[in-house]
């Protein structure tokens, strides 16, 4: 088998070599992760959890209840072996401060599911992105339109509507908040407008681009400004912003997040706050993982949907391989 293949520009891949090197990019992603997080970690020594203090005598116990003790002589316990830190209850435990290995990430999940219930958090956020989506789909969808096609409002409103993609979203919660107070109609009013702000400037480029002989073609047949409207720009507009709104929601995450953060209204934004304020940066990189999880299930899901609604699209690019 010839490896130039894999070098040619803008080469294709048969869906076998795409299967394989996707399996390999992860095996030596996870490879690099490994080894970056074990260079990264140190050893520090700390109190033994696993024994019981009374087991201990008073003399024992001074470095295991004693914080400031225990630091303050630190240099000289790093000199003692393994059994004689026993003696005093304490344990060389290998830590990673800056990048946690992958096996202690996967070690995180069942406690990330017995004490902070993350499947129903993970339920929770996705109900908001699902309902933040709605509401900017029915809002976006509409308002685009009318900006698109209709010039009186195109010159009134389309620069105003642009404007607002430089507003920075974290800057706006508290108004949110003002507004709407902490509970879930603020996080999901919150999300609708993040989405708006970038899918309605869409909506009206996806208007803009349809091609004049389709135009001419219907008016050629006699259409009316309505049957133009539901028999060239809506399926053509709709075939389009479903790959937009796709591309959308790996940012939705983003805005999710930002929004769950700021109260204990539950939510997988709530759990990432948890977990940093309990340093476990294990169970933060755990979350990752389930967002990055659920953002590919959302993906796949949106190009199902696409299949069924707009096949002739795929069909075409089955053509041009």
């Amino acid at each position: 088998m010839s490896f130039k293949k894999y070098f040619e520009l803008r080469g294709s891949l048969t869906p076998k070599d795409r299967v394989i090197l996707t399996i390999a990019g992860i095996l030596i992603l996870i490879g690099c992760w490994f080894f970056l997080a074990e260079a990264l970690s140190k050893q520090l020594i700390t109190q033994n959890a696993s024994i019981d203090p009374s087991s201990l005598s008073l003399a024992q116990r001074k470095y295991y209840e004693n914080d400031s003790l225990l630091i303050a002589n630190y240099d000289q316990l790093e000199k003692l072996k393994v059994e004689e830190l026993e003696e005093y209850g304490l344990v060389k435990e290998k830590v990673y401060p800056l990048l946690p290995s992958p096996i202690k990430v996967i070690k995180s999940f069942p406690e990330l599911n017995e004490k902070d219930d993350v499947i129903g958090n993970t339920f929770f956020s996705i109900k908001l992105n699902f309902l933040g989506y709605l509401v900017a789909i029915l809002i976006s969808i509409p308002v685009g339109f009318l900006l698109g096609l209709i010039p009186l409002f195109r010159g009134l409103f389309s620069k105003i509507v642009d404007s607002y993609r430089f507003i920075p979203l974290t800057a706006v919660t508290g108004i949110f908040i003002m507004w709407l107070g902490l509970g879930s109609e603020m996080k999901v009013s919150f999300l609708a407008f993040g989405i708006i702000v970038y899918l309605i400037p869409v909506v009206v480029q996806r208007i803009d681009e349809v091609e004049k002989v389709y135009l001419n073609t219907v008016f050629t047949l006699g259409a009316t400004s309505w049957q133009t409207i539901t028999s060239v720009y809506i399926p053509y507009v709709f075939s389009k912003i479903i790959d937009d709104i796709r591309v959308l929601t790996a940012i939705s995450w983003t805005y999710i997040t930002i929004a769950e953060m700021l109260n204990k209204g539950g939510g997988i934004g709530e759990l990432i706050w948890t977990a940093k304020r309990q340093s476990r940066i294990d169970k933060a990189f755990a979350i990752l993982i389930i967002i990055v999880i659920i953002g590919i299930l959302q993906d796949r899901l949106f190009v199902f949907i696409d299949k069924m609604l707009f096949p002739f699209k795929h069909v075409s690019k089955g053509n041009k391989h």
